[in-house]
């Protein structure tokens, strides 16, 4: 039915019927299956604004914010009236970091209900927000040749004898130090803040002298392992230690970003990483994903875990570090790894990803922005991203692309899948996420990968999510997320 017609009164019925099953997966956050009645319901009835918001919704908590983006819009195409369809529309404009675009809607709902307290809210607290990230734009831009590393002064930082942590020896990380830290996250302690700037210190001089495109050699036999987001769950990232070993010279890793946001553990998993990157340099590998930006940072936990922990200059610090991350890592020259995928173009080559500059937030086109963003898809050819940034590439391209290259197959992380991997593309891209249950609501298991040098053949270890204290994920969540409901 085209969305000029009006439906009988047995399709409305029909309509209604699929939003109220729909409704109820969302409600038991069974999001997919709720866009899929959804898009029943649209399909019988499309001039309906409700189902296009509520359909907006649920790619919004599935990171869809392309998709969330104009579902809002044709919900309000339908009916300029639906106040929900405009807020829909501004949490999907904050969740790409377009502010102006997200006050623009809030603006517009509480000009047209100005007695509405709901509306007002909203509005005001986007305004304080927008207003608070300009001014903090137009100092980065005054002192854009200042670096934040420059400004800290770790021998000032007095460590009390009470303090019962981990000691970072003048030397640099011990594995001593590594295990003691560990125990003390486990226990809810903390890493006393001298040591833990000195270790951002040292992790940024690092990163900035490393290539955009990281070669890891793997040798005969040895084994390798790839594991996906962490998202800030601590605890397990504890259970893929127990399950397949620490880190060391004989055991590599690499973790293939999202490594911080959502999950409120984030800074425990973060000096985890950053640890045992300073401790075995040429074993332990990580790539940067979408959330290692300020944007995303802002928004979904990591910078309000920071200074609820640390320090406002520990999370601008944070920011530097993040964006020396490699963006993607070439396993024995055979596999390709990077965090959300390939490109808009059939003309990149590995050179062309060695010779991206880095050093910035993640740009909205090019190279580096489809290395964090992109997604595959099962259909040939290319679309837009269901996320509104980097695109979505078929089975050819992911060919083209590894016949050009000489590689054997790729992977990537950035979506959660329901057994914690997925294969695609004839076996082409493998899809690796390694936060169980995401966001303790998901339900999804985990996953990592093996391989072993010469063989190059991916082994998949799925697991469930473990016990963890008490603190919800998105407790630091930035406070204008608790208005997209």
């Amino acid at each position: 039915m085209s969305a000029g017609e009006e439906p009988g009164a047995d399709t409305v019925a029909r309509a209604e019927e699929a939003k109220k099953r729909a409704n109820e997966f969302f409600k038991n956050e069974k999001y997919p299956q709720a866009i899929e009645l959804y898009s029943k319901a649209i399909e019988l009835h499309p001039a309906n604004a409700v189902y296009h918001a509520n359909r907006s919704i649920s790619h919004l908590r599935l990171e869809n914010y392309g998709y969330a983006l104009a579902d809002a819009s044709k919900a309000i195409e339908a009916d300029k009236t639906y106040l929900k369809a405009y807020y829909r529309r501004a949490a999907a404009y904050m969740s790409l970091g377009k502010y102006k675009l997200a006050l623009k809607d809030y603006e517009g709902v509480f000009k047209a209900r100005p007695n509405d307290k709901d509306a007002k809210l909203k509005y005001t607290e986007c305004k304080k927000i927008t207003q608070q990230m300009a001014f903090q734009k137009a100092i980065s831009v005054e002192e854009t040749k200042k670096s934040v590393a420059l400004s800290i002064d770790v021998e000032s930082m007095v460590v009390d004898d009470k303090y019962e942590g981990p000691r970072l020896p003048p030397t640099g990380v011990t594995i001593e130090f590594m295990v003691k830290l560990m125990d003390t996250y486990k226990r809810q302690g903390t890493l006393h803040r001298r040591f833990a700037f000195q270790m951002l210190l040292d992790i940024l001089k690092f990163f900035s002298s490393q290539p955009s495109l990281v070669d890891v050699p793997i040798p005969e036999g040895s084994k390798f392992t790839v594991c996906g987001d962490i998202h800030g769950q601590f605890y397990d990232l504890m259970n893929i230690f127990a399950l397949n070993g620490l880190p060391s010279a004989d055991n590599p890793y690499l973790f293939n970003g999202d490594f911080v946001d959502r999950g409120s553990f984030s800074v425990e998993c973060i000096f985890v990483l950053f640890g045992f990157k300073l401790l075995f340099p040429n074993s332990f590998f990580m790539s940067r994903g979408n959330h290692e930006s300020e944007n995303m940072n802002k928004m979904y936990g990591f910078e309000g875990e920071v200074k609820a922990k640390y320090s406002a200059n520990m999370c601008e610090l944070f920011t530097e570090v993040y964006n020396w991350l490699p963006l993607a890592h070439c396993l024995a020259g055979r596999v390709l790894v990077m965090h959300g995928g390939l490109f808009s173009r059939d003309d990149v080559t590995l050179a062309d990803i060695r010779a991206t500059e880095r050093n910035k937030q993640p740009p909205e086109e090019g190279i580096m922005c489809e290395l964090l963003w992109s997604d595959p898809q099962p259909m040939l050819g290319r679309s837009p991203s269901k996320r509104g940034v980097g695109c979505q590439f078929g089975p050819d391209v992911t060919q083209r692309f590894l016949e050009g290259n000489g590689l054997d197959y790729v992977i990537r992380s950035h979506e959660v899948k329901d057994n914690g991997y997925e294969v695609t593309h004839d076996g082409k891209c493998i899809t690796v996420f390694s936060a169980p249950n995401y966001c303790d609501t998901m339900g999804n298991k985990g996953a990592f990968i093996t391989l072993v040098g010469g063989q190059m053949v991916p082994n998949y270890t799925t697991y469930e999510a473990v016990a963890h204290p008490n603190v919800k994920p998105m407790a630091y969540a930035n406070s204008l997320l608790s208005l997209f409901g």
